[in-house]
């Protein structure tokens, strides 16, 4: 711990999300021990994500970011909001460029600009959009420890273990539907666990957006929040719930909400 502390922010970062990216990829190594996911235990899964997502949102990054600009001149709602619905343009906007498909859904549901992508690879590019916005929370979480007295490493490592958490079934709910449809088992590990690669990615370019200026920091905390949150609603919900167990995963929803929680509040 003492010498993670004494790391640059960016390569804080990077190992944060480096982390997070590694226990999608355990996710995905399901894969060599069962060919098959039961629904319920999945739609439980993205309810457990989506709620880890929404508390992470709110307890680790727009309460800090509205507490940072309550000291400006300007009310601190503007800056919060203005950076929050900047997230979930952004995230509006990747959505509707690149080629992607949800699962549970047919090819021709497939999203974004027309592509003759496999479906394989439009699964693998809409678990990506998802996780882009998660890599740049855990790197903002470390940047935001260098320019803010009340930021500590304990706080940056419990948003980063929320998300650890909620990738494991992330890289399963790939890796496994490839199975399923034939591709070996080393294939399916392989791409299940390529739609996290962009998490280190995010996470070095929040870091190092934090680092131009506090000034910033209000505004990349709820743009990455905002991004997540687009991405619970516009993703994960709709998944959950698309079949059998809508009870279920609203349970699990809030069992994730209060872990997020309890994990920011108790080390944050």
């Amino acid at each position: 711990m003492d010498y993670f502390s004494t790391l640059p922010p960016v390569i804080q970062a990077l190992l944060g999300g480096i982390f997070t990216w590694s226990v999608t990829m355990l996710g995905a190594a399901v894969v060599f021990l069962k060919k098959d996911m039961n629904r319920k235990l999945l739609d439980a899964a993205l309810g457990f994500s989506a709620g880890i997502m929404i508390s992470a949102s709110f307890f680790s990054l727009i309460i800090p970011a509205l507490d940072i600009a309550s000291s400006w001149k300007i009310p601190s709602w503007i800056p919060v909001s203005t950076g929050f619905l900047a997230g979930g343009l952004f995230l509006k906007v990747i959505d509707s460029v690149i080629p992607h498909l949800h699962i549970f859904l047919p090819l021709e549901k497939a999203e974004g600009i027309k592509s003759g992508l496999s479906k394989t690879w439009l699964l693998i590019l809409a678990m990506t959009i998802h996780n882009f916005p998660e890599g740049m929370a855990v790197g903002v979480a470390f940047g935001s420890i260098h320019v803010l007295k009340n930021a500590t490493l304990a706080g940056a490592f419990a948003l980063t273990l929320g998300i650890a958490i909620q990738n494991f079934p992330e890289g399963t709910a790939i890796s496994l539907p490839l199975r399923r449809e034939g591709y070996s088992s080393f294939k399916s590990f392989f791409y299940g666990q390529l739609s996290a690669i962009v998490e280190p990615i995010g996470a070095v370019l929040g870091a190092a957006l934090v680092m131009l200026s506090i000034k910033l920091l209000p505004y990349a905390l709820s743009f990455a929040a905002g991004a997540m949150i687009y991405v619970v609603i516009e993703e994960l919900i709709p998944e959950a719930e698309s079949g059998d167990n809508v009870d279920l995963a609203t349970i699990s929803a809030l069992l994730g909400f209060v872990v997020m929680m309890i994990l920011d509040v108790a080390f944050g």
